[in-house]
């Protein structure tokens, strides 16, 4: 069948049903780019491709739906190299096309040329460059579907000058393959686990979510009675309301999880790598159990046994494996002590509850009063935990939420659950800045029907806050953001306290900018909320104003400077001077 090149193209993507494309508009693909409407095809076009790359892991994240990104050859696709690699550790299935400077003169250093596949060598699970333009359906087919067989983001890399050729080619088809469900032997040395297992626990990570795994997981965990807990920024993989969730482990989690998960002598472990950032101990509490028996269920068979010893791996899907294990499961499984873990498992919950209900204000380390200076500086401004608790009150059951890096929305990891998996957009373990606004509005685009707020620090939303000069168009969807107004990079200041005797390099930002003020330039809602009241009203409100008038508000909620617990006490520690550092020793640069 005769077409041209960017029909081919076209034609693959329609196959795959991919509809959304984010990025900014360039001449390296105006060939496919020119199609789009009539493809019934959206291009997003952001004010930044780093943030439109994370608004395609937003949208992809929340909708279950692959969306692609596409830019200019050469700056414009480095720019995508940060969301790339944040799409790769959030196992977000994405397709990555780079348009690449011409083959007629790659090599000779011309215009906005890169090595745009060595860029992203270590950023993707899959790339492949066209070498021929009669290949390029069928490249472009196999990159889909690598990209959602790893989960991951894949690229395409596609010479500018092989558009607008006429081309004979058949299209590709799309072959399935179908999930490992797990070895029979691994799944019965598994299921014997934990069937003798006097405490058995289950630990819940974006494998789940993926794998739409909660309603099995629901299943195993009420056949044995298991407390459930999840990983590091994963709190959707498991329902709030449920009495056995015990809320997520690692960095400022649930002390109820850590206490629990303790005490087990069986853990399974499912659809987790159990990244290390995952388990490290929390509120000085060391509580992954060092005698337990640990089953480790991932897709991926080079995660099993990376970071933690395991007495079963299973290469499998999720679901599959939570299915087989529920029936291989003997008739006694759970028995042993069900009651008094019942028991426990609620006691330690309740507990945990009325403590963080309670908690306030952030301590400081001996030797340190940082916290105690900065209540006191400003004794009527709410504090990161009184935000949070405003906004926990605020915030419908069916929100999906996002959450920047920083200080401030660390603190709030131990607040948010969620009744459905697809809720909870946190940047990863890659840890980029500028990530909670431009996910939160992917999530809008991919979910028109359901309230989206995201949260940001001040700090790392300055890297974002270019998007607001492109959201406020007219076929761009409402959003709420929330950003926390502390003028200064929490995560960086607090370890500044702890081991650099508060000498506070780069750490304060500009008191004089109003990120409400930016809002209203561009046309959008801009509000500033100085207390908890006033914080949940706004948030209320703006919700209201997204789903019911279609406006987009961005609330400024002003806090103190207290800063909760550091991100990495255990690479960190107070250097010694030993032959010392003095500005007298600096000399002049020759010109």
């Amino acid at each position: 069948m005769k077409m041209t090149t960017e029909e081919a193209f076209v034609k693959v993507l329609q196959r795959h049903g991919i509809r959304d494309a984010f990025g900014i508009i360039g001449s390296a693909f105006m060939p496919i780019s020119d199609l789009f409407p009539k493809a019934g095809i959206t291009f997003w076009d952001c004010a930044h491709e780093g943030s439109g790359g994370m608004m395609a892991d937003g949208y992809t994240r929340a909708s279950g739906k692959m969306s692609m990104m596409i830019a200019q050859n050469g700056p414009g696709i480095t720019n995508f190299v940060t969301a790339v690699k944040t799409a790769y550790w959030n196992h977000t299935p994405l397709l990555l096309v780079t348009p690449q400077a011409a083959n007629k003169t790659l090599g000779q250093g011309g215009f906005q040329e890169v090595e745009q596949m060595a860029a992203f060598k270590d950023m993707v699970a899959y790339q492949e460059e066209v070498r021929d333009p009669s290949r390029v359906a069928e490249v472009l087919n196999r990159v889909i579907i690598q990209a959602r067989r790893a989960s991951a983001p894949a690229q395409i890399n596609v010479p500018r000058d092989y558009w607008t050729q006429v081309i004979d080619i058949d299209l590709p088809e799309i072959v399935e393959f179908e999930r490992p469900s797990g070895g029979a032997e691994a799944i019965e040395k598994a299921a014997e686990l934990l069937s003798g297992a006097k405490f058995p626990v289950i630990l819940n990570g974006a494998g789940v979510v993926l794998g739409g795994a909660i309603p099995e997981t629901i299943a195993l965990a009420e056949r044995l009675d298991a407390p459930v807990c999840v990983g590091y920024q994963h709190n959707d993989a498991f329902p709030g309301s449920h009495p056995l969730f015990a809320g997520p482990l690692g960095y400022n989690g649930s002390k109820a999880g850590m206490e629990l998960i303790s005490k087990a002598d069986v853990v399974l472990c499912l659809g987790t790598r159990l990244n290390p950032f995952s388990t490290l101990p929390g509120y000085g509490i060391d509580y992954w159990p060092q005698n337990a028996k640990i089953i480790q269920v991932d897709i991926n068979p080079d995660r099993i046994g990376l970071t933690k010893t395991v007495s079963v791996g299973i290469v499998g899907d999720s679901k599959k494996v939570a299915l087989a294990l529920l029936d291989k499961l003997s008739g006694t499984a759970g028995d042993e002590g069900r009651d008094a873990r019942k028991a426990l498992i609620a006691q330690t919950k309740s507990a945990w509850a009325q403590q963080l209900a309670s908690m306030d204000h952030e301590d400081d380390d001996p030797g340190t009063t940082w916290n105690q200076r900065a209540r006191d500086d400003k004794p009527d401004w709410m504090s990161p935990r009184m935000a949070w608790r405003a906004i926990q009150s605020a915030l419908p059951r069916e929100a999906i939420i996002s959450s920047d890096i920083g200080n401030n929305c660390a603190i709030g990891n131990a607040y948010p659950s969620f009744e459905a998996g697809r809720k909870y957009l946190a940047p990863g373990l890659f840890g980029p800045c500028g990530y909670g606004l431009p996910s939160i509005v992917g999530a809008k685009i991919g979910c028109p029907d359901v309230p989206v707020v995201g949260f940001s620090g001040d700090g790392a939303f300055g890297i974002a806050v270019t998007e607001l000069t492109a959201i406020g168009r007219g076929e761009w969807p409402a959003i709420t953001q929330v950003v926390f107004r502390n003028y200064q990079w929490g995560a960086e200041k607090r370890n500044s306290t702890l081991w650099y005797d508060d000498n506070f390099v780069g750490t304060e930002l500009d008191t004089q900018v109003s990120y409400a003020g930016i809002a209203k330039a561009c046309g959008l809602q801009g509000v500033v909320a100085r207390t908890m009241e006033e914080l949940s009203a706004a948030l209320s409100q703006a919700i209201t104003d997204q789903m019911e008038h279609g406006k987009t508000t961005l609330i400024e909620a002003l806090i103190n400077q207290e800063l909760g617990e550091p991100f990495r006490r255990d690479a960190m520690k107070k250097p010694v001077a030993v032959a010392g550092i003095d500005a007298a020793d600096m000399r002049p640069q020759k010109v």
